[in-house]
């Protein structure tokens, strides 16, 4: 059984925090929200006196003068207080989603790749594009809406009050069934309608995120008109569910409007009555009062459909606390003199390891040691944990067991500072659709233009400029299609020589390359690698001269470790490998 939304409201710690944090600013947009009614009504009120006590000839303009100056007040006065109310409650819903948006960032960095592998895409696509907007929406929708109608409730109930307990019962009943009712009945009915509509489009954002990552593969086999009809099918399932409510908020605000006239009449005819029971003079206040209640219409009913929505914004919560919470406390980190002084020793003790998907561990007590300036190729089968090794040696993953430690400092230490420590070269590194100056320079921001053409040229890209018309200003387009896949590889390298890190892994970038591009390449990267500590992670040995070491990974642990030319020499399986790529 799903938690109520106040049940769950307890709990958060992402929404309700900033209650107290902007309480100022919150009483503000209340207090100018309830004056924007105030003043609406006040003027129809004084309004229908005006006019009311003009028809009746009066012999001196003074008997209107102080309605006429109200008016005048109330007219300026409401769009003024609407305006400010308006400026007041957005700029507190933008602080706030604002806060959480840098929440949601902070709290999936503190996973790194680990949140790629816990949430799709199309998940982080649905928190960042619907749940916070929802969130967003509770505040505008049904919060502001909802405390300014509450005020407005117990105001008018007292000023009745003081003319007619009874009638005051009355409006207080009235009122109640547009503001505590309507929208308790409302949940009730459409709660099922919105967690369904809200599932359907959390699966629509996967299936097109998945879709479209895939884009290629669905043209190529020559299935593209199947993604688009199964598409079409997820849509039309939203929206299926979108009209289902539609059709239910029309029923709710004709219910609305049926009750608010019902208030309408109740007040003329007790205006009527009361005030022709005390002075026939005083009929001029029955305008007065009925007019004045026409205002409060645009107070009371929009909460009924927002109260109404309460369920996804329970389901946005919801979703939002599943995420990891980031830390309050300042991480531990260590000092620009100690990173300085980084020689790039890595020491992996008794380390296991086992996704959480899985039952059988990648790594169990596992122990490597590589020395400083040391190039080190880990070779293995598919799925003998290469990569996740490069992971959780990046702070990307965690161990199970055991410690890795860098120059005796531990990965907790180092993880805020771990773009400062380690640099990576994959297989696919991401240029973004700027110049190729700007994704260099994105290895160091602070780099000036003479190093991050140093590092341009170190990477063996003069050649490729020379024949630009724009040189390095020119656009490498969206994900660097402007260049081969051996070009886009020498700009990732020299965005890492600017990055200047005292360990670089280098994670099969090689991978559908032709073998003359890539042995140029490899040669140009371990000539300015040199003296760094490398990470070679590869499936063949060709060019594997350049390795200081080599070691060869199966069922999570060490099976040969040696200098290239040991283990030709005497490693029957390095020679068997060997063979198989040198024939």
């Amino acid at each position: 059984m799903k938690q109520s939304y106040l049940v769950l409201s307890r709990k958060d710690n992402w929404v309700r925090p900033y209650f107290k944090k902007y309480k100022k600013l919150l009483a503000l947009v209340l207090f100018l929200g309830f004056l924007t009614f105030f003043c609406g009504s006040a003027l129809m009120f004084t309004s229908g006196f005006l006019i009311s006590k003009s028809a009746t000839q009066p012999w001196n303009v003074l008997a209107v003068y102080v309605p006429i100056v109200l008016t005048r007040a109330f007219g300026i006065g409401r769009p003024a207080f609407r305006y400010a109310e308006r400026l007041g409650s957005h700029n507190w819903v933008l602080k706030m989603t604002s806060d959480i948006r840098l929440k949601l960032y902070q709290s999936l960095e503190t996973r790194a790749t680990r949140a790629k592998e816990e949430f799709q895409s199309g998940d982080i696509l649905g928190i960042l594009a619907e749940d916070i907007e929802h969130i967003q929406n509770l505040y505008l929708r049904t919060i502001f809406p909802t405390l300014i109608g509450l005020l407005l409730y117990v105001f008018i109930v007292v000023a009745f009050g003081a003319f007619s307990l009874p009638f005051a019962l009355l409006i207080l009943l009235l009122l109640g069934i547009l503001i505590v009712f309507l929208p308790l009945a409302s949940v009730a009915v459409n709660q099922g309608r919105s967690y369904r509509r809200k599932a359907k489009r959390h699966v629509l954002y996967n299936e097109l995120t998945d879709s479209v990552l895939g884009v290629g593969d669905w043209q190529y086999s020559g299935r593209y008109e199947d993604f688009l009809d199964h598409y079409s099918q997820s849509l039309k399932a939203v929206r299926q569910e979108e009209a289902s409510l539609n059709r239910s908020k029309r029923i709710q605000g004709t219910i609305v409007q049926f009750v608010f006239g019902w208030i309408v009449v109740a007040i003329y005819i007790w205006v009527g009555s009361y005030f022709y029971q005390t002075n026939q003079d005083n009929l001029n206040w029955i305008a007065a009062f009925v007019l004045a209640t026409f205002p409060l219409m645009d107070a009371f009913g929009p909460i009924s459909q927002g109260v109404a929505e309460l369920p996804m914004y329970e389901d946005s919560t919801r979703r939002l606390h599943q995420l990891p919470i980031p830390s309050d406390k300042p991480e531990k980190s260590v000092s620009e003199e100690v990173l300085a002084k980084l020689t790039g020793k890595i020491d992996v003790k008794d380390l296991s390891f086992t996704y959480s998907n899985q039952t059988l561990p990648i790594f169990t007590e596992f122990d490597l040691t590589i020395h400083p300036g040391e190039t080190v190729a880990i070779l293995g089968k598919s799925g003998t944990g290469k990569t996740t090794l490069a992971k959780l040696l990046r702070g990307d993953l965690l161990p199970s067991k055991g410690e890795i430690t860098l120059d005796g400092l531990s990965l907790e230490h180092l993880e805020p500072s771990m773009s400062k420590v380690i640099g990576v070269l994959n297989q696919a590194p991401h240029l973004f659709n700027t110049s190729l100056y700007n994704n260099v320079q994105l290895g160091n921001l602070n780099a000036s233009e003479e190093e991050v053409m140093r590092a341009i040229s170190q990477a063996g890209l003069d050649p490729v400029i020379a024949k630009l018309a724009d040189g390095v200003q020119t656009l490498v387009e969206e994900g660097g299609k402007r260049f081969s896949g051996g070009e886009q590889q020498r700009i990732a390298l020299a965005r890492i020589l600017l990055q200047d890190t005292p360990i670089v892994i280098i994670d099969e970038p090689t991978i559908g390359l032709d073998p003359i591009t890539e042995k140029s390449l490899l040669e140009t990267v371990f000539k300015e690698l040199e003296g760094k500590t490398v990470i070679w992670i590869t499936h063949h040995l060709l060019s594997i001269e350049h390795a200081d070491r080599v070691v060869f990974l199966e069922k999570g642990q060490v099976k040969m470790d040696g200098t290239p030319e040991e283990l030709s020499m005497r490693d029957k399986h390095y020679q068997a490998l060997l063979a198989l790529d040198y024939v």
